[in-house]
C-alpha cells in the first residue's frame, strides 16, 4: 500500500498551474453533474455550487495578497470574476439561473491556465 501512496504522491507531483487545472477540472466535473440532476435533487446541486464558490473565494483571497505575482489588473479581473460567481451562484441556488454560465467560465479559466502551461 505504501508503493501505491508514493505513486499516487509522485504523479502529483504538479506545478501550482496544472494544481489549478486539475481542480478546476475536477469542480466544473461536479457542477456539470450536478446540472443533469433533477430539480428535486438540492443537496447534489448545492454541494457542487458550494465548491464552486469556495474555489473562486480562494483564489480572490490569494489574488488580493500583497505579496501575489500576477499582475494588478489580472487580480482584479480575478477578484471581480469570483465577485459575480457568488451573486451568480446564489441566483441558481434561488432558481433564478442556471448552472451553465459558471461551467463556461471555469472552462474558460482551464482553457487560459492549460494555454499558458504549454507555453511555458
Amino acid at each position: 500500500m505504501s508503493l501505491q501512496a508514493y505513486q499516487t504522491a509522485a504523479a502529483r507531483a504538479e506545478n501550482p498551474r496544472e494544481a489549478e487545472y486539475r481542480l478546476f477540472g475536477q469542480v466544473t466535473r461536479a457542477l456539470m453533474d450536478a446540472e443533469k440532476l433533477p430539480e428535486g435533487q438540492v443537496e447534489g446541486r448545492v454541494d457542487a455550487l458550494d465548491w464552486n464558490r469556495r474555489l473562486w473565494s480562494a483564489l480572490a483571497t490569494d489574488v488580493s495578497m500583497p505579496e501575489n505575482g500576477l499582475p494588478m489588473a489580472l487580480r482584479a479581473q480575478i477578484i471581480s470574476i469570483s465577485m459575480w460567481v457568488g451573486r451568480h451562484t446564489s441566483a441558481v441556488i434561488r432558481r433564478e439561473e442556471e448552472i451553465g454560465p459558471l461551467i463556461d467560465i471555469n472552462r474558460i479559466i482551464m482553457q487560459g491556465l492549460h494555454g499558458g502551461s504549454e507555453a511555458a
